[in-house]
This record gives structure tokens, C-alpha cells and sequence, in this order.
């Protein structure tokens, strides 16, 4: 008999190789359970690793894993970057779309990695063309890495996400060519774990928030 830890073995063996070439020069910070997912958050080598999540951060439920059929299915690569864009009153913009489900859900923009760019311009140009602001990077903050299981192939995901912060434009949601941003709104940095409606995104703000206390701590 196959048990969830057996699967979960096999999972991580099926993706140890890529796994490690992707992320050598990264620190693996913890792992979660979120969205039907085992997400892995990575933040650059250097920084220091938090010990604990506040607890009201933590996704309960059952675990799930994929199936013994979806271990034999093809393997597709992702990648994808964005983050967060900050004005000069320290707000965030957000990107309102809606789910598969028709819920209108408030996110961070971000978008695929096109060929010949860096996850740094995607950045810029993903969260300009859904939010209509201009901006450059100023800090790397974490990688989620996670897999799914589609129709016909298992895909390994890495979503980098940074912070930028606005050297010009204005909010709009006029310039996203895939017209999947419905709305852009500001959002005070301190509100984000209230308004942001996925648990992996508030998990990048409060990172985000952790690393800039070490800074002015230090």
C-alpha cells in the first residue's frame, strides 16, 4: 500500500534533479500546503531563514498529492515574475480578475517570462502593462515553486517576485494585452494581508515586511 508520505517521496524525487540545478544558488525557506498544492518558498542565498509562520498564515485542510497516473504524464516548465510596486506613500498596486469560479479576486500582476528577458524585466513589464505603472527593481524577495497536475502533463512552476518601486505612469488596466486585469487599485503596504486573496501572495508581503525590519533593525 502507497501512503500520502510515499507519494510525497516520489513526488520529490520525480523533481530533485531540475529542482536542485533551478535553485543552487537560492535557500529553500519552508514549505506549504496551499490551493491544492505543495508550494515551496525560496528567497535568494544570503538572507536569513524565519523559523516560524504566524499561525494565522497556516492553510488547514486535507493534504492532497497527485495521483499515481499523473507521475507517468510529461513534465512542462514555467516561469513567470512580478511583485510588488510601491509609490512614494509606501502602497501597493493590485490587480483585480476573476477566477474560474467568477470570484473577482485582488492579486500582485505578474506574468510569463518571455524569451531573452530576465524574471527582473518581466517584472517591470508585467506590472506595467497590467497596472500602467512604471517601475524599476529594488530588491529580490522569494520564489514560489510548486507543481500541478493539468489535463496532460504535470507543470513545474516558478513564480520570482520582487519589489519595484514607481519611477513613472499612472494606475490603469488599459495596457494589458490579455485583458485579464479588470481593475488596479493602491493598497497601503499594511493592508495587504487583508485585501490580497491569495494565502502564497500575503505570504510574500509578510516576507517582504520581515526582510525590511532586519534592515532598519540591523
Amino acid at each position: 500500500m502507497i501512503t500520502p508520505a510515499d507519494l510525497a517521496r516520489m513526488m520529490a524525487n520525480a523533481s530533485g534533479d531540475h529542482a536542485q540545478n533551478e535553485d543552487k544558488q537560492d535557500k529553500l525557506l519552508y514549505t506549504s500546503q496551499s490551493e491544492g498544492h505543495i508550494v515551496r518558498f525560496i528567497e535568494p542565498d544570503g538572507a536569513p531563514t524565519p523559523k516560524m509562520m504566524p499561525h494565522h498564515r497556516a492553510v488547514h485542510g486535507p493534504m492532497k498529492f497527485a495521483t499515481l497516473d499523473a507521475q507517468e504524464l510529461p513534465v512542462a516548465r514555467e516561469y513567470s515574475a512580478g511583485g510588488l510596486i510601491f509609490d512614494t506613500h509606501n502602497r501597493v498596486a493590485l490587480i483585480a480578475r476573476h477566477s474560474r469560479s467568477g470570484h473577482l479576486e485582488w492579486c500582485l500582476p505578474k506574468g510569463h517570462i518571455e524569451k531573452g528577458e530576465t524574471p527582473e524585466q518581466t517584472a517591470v513589464r508585467e506590472v506595467h502593462e497590467e497596472t500602467g505603472i512604471l517601475g524599476e527593481v529594488i530588491d529580490s524577495i522569494a520564489t514560489i515553486d510548486y507543481w500541478f497536475t493539468g489535463q496532460s502533463e504535470r507543470v513545474h512552476k516558478l513564480v520570482h517576485h520582487f519589489a519595484l518601486r514607481q519611477i513613472g505612469g499612472s494606475l490603469t488596466v488599459e495596457g494589458d494585452p490579455d485583458h485579464e486585469a479588470e481593475d488596479a487599485i493602491w493598497v497601503d503596504f499594511d493592508d495587504l494581508d487583508r485585501v490580497l486573496s491569495y494565502p502564497n501572495e500575503r505570504k510574500i508581503a509578510w516576507l517582504y515586511a520581515k526582510k525590511l525590519n532586519r534592515q532598519a533593525e540591523g
